[in-house]
């Protein structure tokens, strides 16, 4: 019974890789693949903080819903199709044969998914909700004085506050006798808005935005909508960092076809790394938590590099076609699948097209309609790499 349930009483899987030697050009591609994940991941968040790299509005936006994409093609090309074709090989037999097993996984993690998100926002609220309800009850919070505040007209219309001199209320300092806000959108002439930009000389001076205001090494005071967008950032993540694993695996034992696979992942890589990096960029990250954002580009940069260093140091054992293999390959990249499926399509499209305020105004559809566009291409290439990967 156990037999016939998880396979075949005798193994019929594959017993030996296709390595085909070529170890000098597998140890280039370690190095070569970390320099594409680090080049897609990295580049967003630098241009977004230091403003000699600083691209124009309109790059920062054609590399975002291009990313966004990437990411959802390879869900469906480069994860659900590679695990459904591992869980229905033939030499799996049992249960394998008898139901379509990478469908049901990817499902059921989908679904797993949405309940942890549903629970987390639960949470969330309910802890934003009482703070608020404490801080009403309080009803009298002391007044908050600015010291030495100087704010040029010049640096008001970057969004950046400059501290010299003056003592201001949190009322002037927010609104200057017409209500402008300290944190201002750059948009430039073609109509697309750019990120929120700060000034911070160090982290003991104060940081202000239109949400928290802190000072000295107070603690940031998170909004929801942070820790959602956190949240999804890192599911994200985990779902693409599942996936690079075992293609840094199969890449370290390919047989005839090693050259081909690793030009497309190369690209493959810098493609899902510039999707990643374009939404950690675009995360709003307190100060206290500045190191966030380059941990989580460094963790996506190292993974495939990693696991290919370790897939030619047991090239002669490990064996991709092999039972466990199969089954380790297929459940994985169904589990990643759901993960990319769900935060694609919610997350990154339905959120961003719909549901956010980033297409409302002037220039609103045809800046939307441009943003489908630039997706479907990001979707498209990536979609024609799974024709070699």
């Amino acid at each position: 019974m156990h037999n016939e349930l998880l396979g075949r009483s005798v193994d019929t899987c594959s017993t030996e890789n296709d390595y085909n030697g070529e170890q000098n050009l597998r140890i280039l591609a370690v190095f070569i693949v970390m320099i594409s994940s680090g080049l897609g991941a990295y580049f967003p968040i630098l241009s977004s903080q230091y403003s000699f790299i600083r691209l124009p509005n309109w790059c920062f936006f054609v590399a975002k819903f291009f990313g966004s994409g990437v990411i959802i093609a390879t869900a469906f090309i480069h994860l659900l199709q590679p695990a459904a074709e591992a869980l229905t090989d033939d030499c799996l037999g049992g249960t394998f044969e008898d139901y379509p097993w990478a469908f049901g996984i990817c499902l059921m993690s989908l679904f797993m998914l949405f309940l942890a998100e549903i629970v987390a926002h639960h949470f969330v609220d309910k802890k934003f909700n009482h703070s608020h309800a404490e801080t009403d009850n309080a009803n009298a919070l002391p007044d908050i004085i600015l010291k030495d505040i100087q704010i040029s007209t010049d640096d008001l219309s970057e969004g950046m506050l400059n501290c010299a001199g003056h003592q201001d209320s949190l009322q002037d300092s927010k609104k200057i006798e017409t209500g402008v806000s300290t944190n201002l959108k750059r948009v430039d002439d073609s109509g697309f808005e750019g990120q929120y930009e700060y000034k911070r000389e160090s982290t003991d001076e104060t940081w202000i935005d239109e949400n928290t205001l802190t000072t000295g090494n107070s603690e940031h005071k998170f909004s929801a909508d942070y820790v959602s967008k956190v949240f999804v950032l890192c599911v994200l993540e985990f779902g693409i960092i599942f996936h690079s694993v075992f293609v840094g695996l199969s890449l370290a034992v390919a047989g005839s076809e090693f050259k081909v696979l690793f030009i497309v992942i190369t690209f493959h890589q810098m493609f899902e790394g510039l999707g990643l990096g374009t939404r950690i960029a675009e995360t709003e990250w307190p100060p206290s938590k500045w190191y966030t954002p380059w941990i989580m580009a460094f963790a996506f940069t190292i993974t495939s590099p990693i696991a290919i260093a370790i897939g030619i140091g047991v090239r002669h054992s490990w064996v991709p076609g092999s039972r466990k293999a199969l089954i380790a390959n297929g459940v994985f990249d169904s589990i990643s699948s759901g993960i990319l499926i769900y935060t694609g399509l919610i997350e990154l499209m339905a959120h961003e097209f719909i549901f956010s305020n980033q297409f409302k105004g002037e220039h609103s559809l045809r800046n939307m309609l441009t943003a489908y566009f630039i997706m479907c291409c990001g979707a498209a290439l990536m979609a024609l790499l799974g024709r070699w990967a």
